[in-house]
């Protein structure tokens, strides 16, 4: 059965940090451009960042630059997502998902996501 599955996320106070990670199930993870995404109450869904499967290659949204990492362990078939300097405004649900293309974080399949709440 395919299935990504993300843990990690909580409640964390502004300037706080978290580590979100993905855990891939019945593919090959690394076969795939893979990335995080997420949406806050109310708000449309925004990519947040992507590694490229041809050669590790990363974006990011300018919201998280310099603040968010995407890793990934292709020995654990996981991503991961380590996120400092956290703001309110980063609260949302976070999905990791496997992307058609990182330059569009355009996601194709998702799991069902954690909830990142971060407090002021």
């Amino acid at each position: 059965e395919v299935q990504l599955v993300e843990s990690g996320g909580g409640l964390v106070q502004a300037g706080g940090s978290l580590r979100l990670s993905c855990a891939a199930s019945g593919f090959t993870f690394d076969e795939y451009n893979r990335g995080w995404f997420r949406q806050a109450p109310g708000k449309e869904r925004e990519g947040v960042a992507c590694i490229s499967n041809s050669d590790g290659t990363t974006y990011y949204a300018d919201s998280v630059q310099g603040r968010f990492t995407i890793s990934s362990d292709n020995a654990k078939n996981t991503v991961s997502l380590q996120m400092h300097s956290l703001k309110p405004e980063d609260t949302a649900v976070y999905y990791c998902a496997t992307v058609f293309a990182c330059g569009r974080l355009i996601p194709d399949y998702w799991g069902p996501g954690t909830q990142v709440t971060v407090s002021s």
